[in-house]
């Protein structure tokens, strides 16, 4: 029986504004939303869903995020300009990057709470 991901569930202390950052620089759609508290939004193949945080973390640093785990989103084309547009909007991102012997092109960025995102092109 194959076990197939349908959901990555973040938990976060502004869901709105989560929600903004990937409607506005990835058009992702809503198709689920308790106001303040969560949001579901199609991301190709899968969900991603932002989750309030429980009160005894609200008050914690914001950038405290010490997680492993990294979102990759593909992109066909134009990978270069998608970064400059990001940037201008005053998204943390890092540089462009390839490694020998794979064929894309890539980079990482964060959004408005530390979590970390590739765009990867393939060649």
């Amino acid at each position: 029986m194959p076990v197939l991901m349908s959901r990555l569930i973040l938990y976060v202390r502004d869901v709105g504004l989560l929600k903004s950052f990937y409607q506005t620089h990835f058009e992702f759609l809503v198709t689920e939303e308790i106001e303040n508290e969560w949001a579901v939004m199609k991301a190709g193949g899968i969900e991603i869903a932002f989750h309030r945080v429980g009160a005894p973390y609200r008050g914690l640093p914001k950038h405290t995020n010490t997680s492993n785990a990294k979102m990759v989103f593909s992109v066909e084309s134009g990978l270069s300009e998608l970064r400059d547009k990001l940037l201008d909007a005053g998204v943390r991102m890092r540089e462009l990057k390839r490694y020998d012997g794979f064929a894309q092109l890539m980079c990482d960025g964060e959004d408005p709470e530390g979590n970390v995102f590739q765009l990867s092109q393939a060649d």
